[in-house]
């Protein structure tokens, strides 16, 4: 009966512990290039959100200046944006987020805008 038992089990294939363990180093070379290719993205996409905020701030202050005849003023950025953001006028829906790693200010009465981290 053993003998039957090793003829029956010899005819079984299966993977070896070391064609496993090389597969999973590769598998894992592989996660590693990935991760590093995909973070380059990450970067690029903040930077273009960044931009496209600070263009719409721009147009934003040119329709406020178009309708009012001067840019919006105030003692500092916050109280600028919140004529641009006023419910009754609405140039802007929001304030452009200060979490995403940059800020947008408005620096002076001339409309003139700086950006940090762009």
């Amino acid at each position: 009966m053993l003998q039957r038992y090793r003829a029956i089990r010899s005819n079984e294939s299966g993977f070896t512990l070391v064609e496993l363990l090389i597969v999973i180093v590769i598998l894992g070379i592989l996660t590693g290039i990935v991760v590093f290719a995909v973070g380059g993205f990450s970067d690029r996409g903040q930077s273009a959100a960044c931009k496209t905020d600070k263009k719409t701030v721009e147009v934003a202050l040119e329709a406020y200046r178009a309708k009012t005849g001067a840019y919006p003023t105030g003692a500092n950025s916050d109280e600028r944006y919140d004529k641009l953001t006023d419910p009754a006028a609405q140039y802007l829906k929001e304030k452009p987020p200060t979490t995403n790693g940059y800020t947008i200010t408005i620096t002076n009465d001339s409309g003139a805008i700086a950006s940090v981290g762009c």
